[in-house]
């Protein structure tokens, strides 16, 4: 089985590899060695290998397969074939509440599209094509009528499905109170790291150890502390190497470097290729008029121009979205992910398979809130081209199992569930008072969770908490704050008798310092 998985693993890395621009660029470069006249017959694969170690391909070569294992080290190990849906996930019965859940937001969907009277997707006239690309970099001024588009749902919608997922398979009851589930909102038995586990995972954040992004930096001064790591930080920088990048960030990254290192992480070198890729998409959305686009109209209108760290952003956000939405290299994703994408019919052909086509192209219809995955990074890069690119790298490795059900330990039924754990586990009176009242927290948090935090901390904040995401590969830091912030305010949440008073002391956190609060609820017991 293990065998099976890495054949696997290496299949779609060199299958991704030889569909990649470092392909054709690996064998020019090849070609140029091969040519020099100092090279001989007899030893020419060694001095093509050392020829290409020489001019740095390897590092180029390293960095790309790293990356490509970061992603696919996403995929569940199975002996099951690749191409099978159980390979996605798992467990049958979330794989029914995810395909449930999807026809559910396609019929919101198409439900609004009857009552409004509009088609899912029309061509643009030509006057209307050339007013969009004569304002596409101020498209927040003259909006198209929103007064009658709503969210196709949001995040609370989906919480409710979330909450009623269970396992008929599994009748276990002294399993299910041993687990700790009872009290809490998740009910199905999800294995997730303990206390002990996540220390070991995250022991370089440990209170002990300096890090960027806390003011009170143990016996040095932070002034001194911040240089020496942006001196070490150029160094990392000038190597070019992602794994180095990613070890070096675990302590947070400088903000002068933390664009570059962020990139690096990601794999994105954004090349002439890329630009006319953007490009494309660009004209893909002047010709093409969405429904989508309207949502994502709504979205930016309903969260990041109401947010007085994002508000500025407003016009990137469109340009990033728009493009987004017809991005088709975004359907990769769905190999890792036990989502589908939506299908819908050509018009006039309903039902008949052979003129179904995913909608929107990129295969993601976009929920309330959506923008906000997009909003911080417009604080690091100000070429729209490099900000969709890390973007669109940042969603198809982390943030698109923030809204799809899965059994995966980084997908978001699995960070409810460690949530739900680590809070009972830490704060027991807290989570017994906060039930007793009739308040779960998990209903406060999950909207924290869904958008990774942002909107909800101030921007720095929210940077300095995408950089330990980075760094650490994980989207288990996202649980362990939402605790460390309960058990923050337990003082006045241990007070509160209602429901709506539990939800004011948590409705600003605005104030909070991310890393302290992390550290203290790993390390301080």
């Amino acid at each position: 089985m293990m065998e099976m998985s890495h054949h696997s693993l290496i299949t779609n890395l060199v299958k991704e590899l030889r569909n990649s621009k470092l392909y054709s660029d690996l064998q020019d470069a090849a070609e140029e060695e091969i040519l020099k006249p100092s090279v001989r017959v007899s030893d020419l694969q060694k001095a093509v290998q050392s020829g290409l170690i020489k001019s740095g391909w390897d590092k180029e070569l390293k960095n790309v397969v790293y990356n490509a294992m970061q992603k696919q080290n996403s995929v569940m190990s199975s002996d099951i074939p690749p191409d099978l849906e159980a390979q996605k996930e798992p467990l049958a019965h979330l794989r029914k509440a995810q395909m449930n859940w999807e026809k559910r937001i396609l019929k919101s969907l198409n439900s609004m599209c009857t009552e409004l009277s509009v088609p899912l997707a029309k061509k643009r006239s030509e006057k209307d094509r050339k007013d969009l690309a004569s304002r596409w970099s101020e498209l927040g001024t003259t909006p198209p009528d929103l007064s009658q588009i709503r969210p196709v749902y949001a995040p609370k919608d989906f919480l409710e499905v979330i909450a009623n997922l269970q396992n008929n398979n599994y009748n276990n009851n002294q399993d299910i109170v041993r687990a700790g589930t009872l009290w809490g909102i998740i009910q199905i038995p999800l294995k997730v790291k303990s206390i002990h586990e996540l220390r070991l995972q995250y022991s370089e954040m440990s209170i002990n150890q300096c890090q960027t992004g806390v003011d009170d930096a143990q016996d040095i001064p932070p002034e001194l502390f911040d240089l020496d790591r942006t001196k070490l930080g150029k160094k990392v920088v000038i190597n070019k190497h992602s794994p180095l990048s990613q070890e070096f960030s675990k302590k947070g990254c400088p903000v002068s470097l933390r664009a570059v290192l962020w990139r690096q992480m990601l794999g994105v070198e954004v090349t002439d290729v890329d630009q006319l890729y953007y490009e494309q998409l660009k004209a893909y959305v002047m010709h093409h008029d969405l429904l989508v686009d309207n949502l994502l109209y709504k979205d930016v209108k309903l969260t990041a121009t109401n947010d007085d760290h994002y508000f500025v952003f407003e016009d990137f956000l469109y340009q990033v979205l728009l493009p987004f939405s017809r991005d088709t290299k975004v359907l990769e994703h769905f190999a890792r992910n036990s989502a589908t994408p939506a299908k819908s019919y050509i018009r006039g052909k309903l039902g008949m398979q052979e003129y179904a086509v995913i909608y929107p192209p990129n295969g993601v219809i976009p929920f309330h809130g959506f923008a906000m995955y997009v909003a911080p990074l417009c604080y690091l890069y100000d070429d729209i081209v490099t900000l969709y690119h890390v973007f669109r790298e940042f969603y198809c490795r982390y943030f698109f199992r923030l809204h799809s059900i899965s059994s995966h330990p980084q997908g978001i039924v699995s960070l409810c569930r460690l949530f739900e754990d680590l809070l009972q586990g830490s704060e027991p009176m807290l989570s017994y008072h906060l039930v007793s009242i009739g308040c779960q927290p998990l209903k406060i948090a999950f909207k924290w969770l869904v958008r990774a935090f942002s909107g909800y901390l101030s921007s720095d904040q929210v940077l300095l908490l995408w950089d330990r995401l980075l760094a650490y590969n994980s989207l288990e830091i996202l649980p362990v704050l939402a605790v460390a912030i309960f058990s923050f305010r337990k003082t006045n949440l241990v007070k509160v008798q209602t429901v709506s008073a539990a939800e004011a002391v948590l409705a600003d956190l605005t104030t909070l310092q991310v890393i302290p609060l992390i550290q203290l609820m790993l390390f301080s017991k």
